[in-house]
């Protein structure tokens, strides 16, 4: 559905406007569609981000700055969700050898385990193929860096 249909307003400054509204609003509805799926799990979409990055530096642990620079969500507090997860026991945690005021946060068994089932049942593309192509996809991401710089 066209966004003016959505939001019931036509009365745009000009296209970047529109834009602007059209893609919060779809990050909105995205975040929606997504966090349905991780409330399966018991996690948030930033706990699942945070457990991702772990998992890709598996088996070399992470520190909270490292956490922090790759979130996708860079106002996410990484020190509650990782204590989060640490509750969950999805992550463990031990003093820095090199520097005693920096914490290593590892993903654990149980963490890998959860992704592994998520890999297996939530896919992105779930919540895009039927109304854009693969093609289309890839240049909508295209246009979304181009938008960034």
């Amino acid at each position: 559905m066209r966004i003016d249909e959505e939001i019931q307003s036509t009365k745009f400054e000009d296209n970047y406007q529109k834009a602007v509204i059209n893609i919060s609003y779809t990050s909105g509805w995205l975040a929606n569609l997504i966090r349905g799926e991780f409330e399966k799990y018991n996690i948030t979409q930033q706990q699942f981000n945070i457990l991702r990055i772990l998992r890709g530096q598996y088996p070399s642990p992470a520190t909270v700055n490292l956490l922090k620079e790759r979130m996708i969500d860079k106002m996410s507090d990484a020190s509650r969700i990782v204590d989060r997860l640490f509750q969950k026991g999805l992550v463990s945690r031990c003093t820095n050898k090199k520097d005693r005021r920096a914490v290593d946060i590892r993903i654990s068994d149980e963490g890998l385990e959860l992704l592994a089932k998520i890999d297996v049942e939530f896919k992105s593309k779930d919540f895009l193929k039927d109304n854009l192509t693969e093609e289309e996809a890839g240049k909508l991401s295209d246009l979304l860096d181009k938008m960034r710089g």
